[in-house]
C-alpha cells in the first residue's frame, strides 16, 4: 500500500476513535463539529478544549484531533473530516501562515468554520464569508505585562540588584516568527518603558516554543553566565515562566520563604502559575480565560451551523476588522 494512502487510512481511523469517545453521548441529529487542535499538551490550550468540549456535550457531536504541532497531519486531519461532512470547523491553526490553504479547502467545501487562539491573516479569512476568527489582542497581553513591571519596579526597590535604575530582564519568547509571540516581547518592554521604567535585555530572547523544559534550560544558561545580574524574568506565557521559576529554585532563587527572590512574570493565568505566585514564588501573570474562549466558540460555531448571525447570545462584539472577536485580557498579582 502506498505510505501517503496508509497513513490517510490510519488518520481516519483515528478520527473515528475520536468522534466516539468525544461525541458517543451526543444524540442522534445533532451538528457534527470537527475540532482541530495544534496541540493537545499546550496547557492553556488544554483549558480551552475541555471547556469547549463541556459547552457542546449534549448539543452537537464532536471531533477533536491533536495536531501535535505537525502541520501537514493537521491537514490530513482536515481533509478526513471534510469527507466526514462535518457541519462546521473549528481550528487551531498549527501554523498560522498555512491558514490559505486550509481556508480554500473548507470554503469549497462550504462549511462554516471559527479559527481561533492563533491568529491567521484576517484578509485570507474575509475571502470566506462563513469564517471568523476568535482570540484575544496579543498586543494587550504585552501592556498589561508592562505595567504589571511598573508596580513591581514601584512596590520593590529591592529589585534593583545593582542600583543603576534600571530593570535588567531576561525574556522568553513563545516563537520566533507567531504574531502573538512576537507582540507580548515587544509590548511588555515597550509598554514598561512607556511607564517610565528603564529597561535592559540581559543577553538574547530566548524562543522557547511555548514549552517548560526548554525555558528551564534557557535559564539554567542564563543563570550560569548572568547569576546575580538577572533582575527579571519576562515570558510569553505561564509554561516558560514555570521553567525559569524551576531553574531559579535549583540554585536557591524563588523559594517559599526564602530570601533571594527574581521577579517572573508569565501570560495565561494556568493552575499551575497562579498557585506558584499565592506561594510567592512568582510574581505575576496575565489571565487568558480559556473559560470563557471555549464557550464562546462553542455558541459561535453552532450559531453559524444554525445560519444565524454567529455573536447572537453571547456578550462579544467584532473588532474593527469586522470578522475578529477579541477575549479580553487581565492581570493577575495574587490573592
Amino acid at each position: 500500500m502506498n505510505m501517503h494512502i496508509l497513513k490517510r487510512v490510519m488518520v481516519a481511523l483515528a478520527l473515528t476513535v475520536a468522534a466516539v469517545s468525544v461525541g458517543s453521548r451526543a444524540e442522534a441529529g445533532q451538528p457534527r463539529i470537527g475540532v482541530l487542535i495544534y496541540r493537545y499538551d499546550d496547557t492553556y490550550i488544554s483549558t480551552v478544549r475541555n471547556a469547549l468540549s463541556n459547552a457542546l456535550e449534549g448539543r452537537a457531536n464532536v471531533t477533536m484531533q491533536d495536531g501535535k504541532g505537525d502541520q501537514a497531519a493537521q491537514n490530513d486531519q482536515l481533509d478526513v473530516m471534510i469527507a466526514r461532512q462535518v457541519d462546521g470547523l473549528l481550528v487551531n491553526m498549527v501554523d498560522a501562515q498555512a491558514a490559505s490553504g486550509v481556508l480554500l479547502k473548507i470554503k469549497n467545501a462550504g462549511i462554516p468554520v471559527v479559527f481561533f487562539n492563533r491568529e491567521p491573516d484576517l484578509n485570507v479569512l474575509k475571502t470566506y464569508d462563513k469564517s471568523i476568527f476568535v482570540g484575544t489582542n496579543a498586543a494587550d497581553a504585552g501592556k498589561m505585562q508592562g505595567d504589571i513591571i511598573r508596580n513591581l519596579w514601584n512596590n520593590y526597590p529591592e529589585y534593583d540588584l545593582n542600583k543603576d535604575g534600571k530593570f535588567q530582564y531576561v525574556m522568553f519568547q513563545g516563537e520566533p516568527d507567531n504574531p502573538e509571540a512576537i507582540a507580548r516581547t515587544e509590548w511588555s518592554v515597550k509598554q514598561a518603558i512607556e511607564n517610565g521604567i528603564q529597561m535592559e535585555q540581559i543577553g538574547q530572547t530566548f524562543v522557547c516554543n511555548w514549552d517548560t523544559a526548554l525555558a528551564q534550560g534557557a535559564m539554567e544558561s542564563a543563570l550560569a553566565a548572568n547569576e546575580g545580574k538577572i533582575e527579571l524574568v519576562i515570558a510569553n506565557n505561564d509554561s516558560m515562566a514555570m521553567g525559569a521559576v524551576a531553574a531559579l529554585s535549583n540554585v536557591g532563587y524563588n523559594l517559599e520563604g526564602g530570601s533571594k527572590f527574581v521577579p517572573v512574570v508569565g501570560v495565561d493565568a494556568t493552575e499551575q502559575a497562579v498557585d506558584a505566585i499565592n506561594r510567592g514564588i512568582m510574581s505575576a501573570t496575565v489571565k487568558q480565560d480559556g473559560e470563557a474562549m471555549g464557550q464562546a466558540l462553542a455558541t459561535i460555531i453552532l450559531n453559524m451551523v444554525d445560519g444565524k448571525a454567529p455573536l447572537d447570545g453571547t456578550q462579544y462584539e467584532y473588532d474593527e476588522s469586522g470578522i475578529a472577536v477579541r477575549i479580553p485580557y487581565s492581570p493577575y498579582e495574587g490573592k
